[in-house]
């Protein structure tokens, strides 16, 4: 669905706070919960201009960070999407990746995704990932198969089940705790 498990929320948010991106890349932003959260958390008082008793929302064009985000189902679209995200591409990610660049976002994320994948396709999604951040790629999918299938939104359909030895094969050897899904982590940093 649009949005993520409750258990998910600190331990992503915490992932993001310690590692403090300039750019963001949210592939498939549901309902916009984690570029809203990063937005909140990350930008923090830069969002307001505060002068004596006087505040006002600083321009969107004054933030210090960028956040993009991909969704295939336009309808999910809401003012959280309009106020925390600075570009939305309202396509199919696999139109999308292949025309973003390398390293183009020092972090991307991709939260309860992946298992609207089969696996084969899957690999190739994450290859996309990785080759788009410039530092990490940090996922999550569900420990268990959740059968799925929405008429409204096919792409809301399960196709997959990810074990952690799959997503190690796959460069995301750092798991973040969590009992309901696996939080992963693919670090691309570059070494000077």
């Amino acid at each position: 669905m649009p949005f993520s498990h409750s258990t998910q929320l600190s331990a992503i948010v915490g992932f993001l706070e310690r590692i403090k991106p300039d750019s963001i890349l949210d592939v498939g932003v549901g309902m916009g919960q984690y570029g809203f959260l990063a937005r909140t958390n990350l930008e923090k008082i830069n969002l307001f201009v505060v002068n004596g008793a006087q505040a006002t929302q600083r321009a969107k064009s004054e933030w210090k960070i960028r956040i993009d985000g991909i969704d295939a189902f336009k309808t999910y679209r809401t003012q959280v999407h309009d106020y925390a995200y600075n570009h939305i591409y309202w396509d199919d990610t696999r139109k999308i990746l292949p025309t973003i660049s390398d390293n183009a976002y020092e972090l991307v994320i991709a939260i309860d995704i992946l298992e609207h994948y089969d696996i084969e396709d899957g690999i190739q999604f994450l290859g996309h990932l990785k080759r788009i951040a410039e530092k990490d790629v940090l996922i999550s999918t569900p420990k268990t198969f959740m059968h799925q299938e929405i008429e409204a939104n096919p792409y809301e359909n399960h196709r997959s089940l990810w074990t952690q030895a799959q997503l190690e094969a796959q460069g995301f050897s750092q798991i973040i705790q969590n009992h309901d899904s696996w939080i992963a982590v693919c670090s691309n940093k570059k070494t000077v």
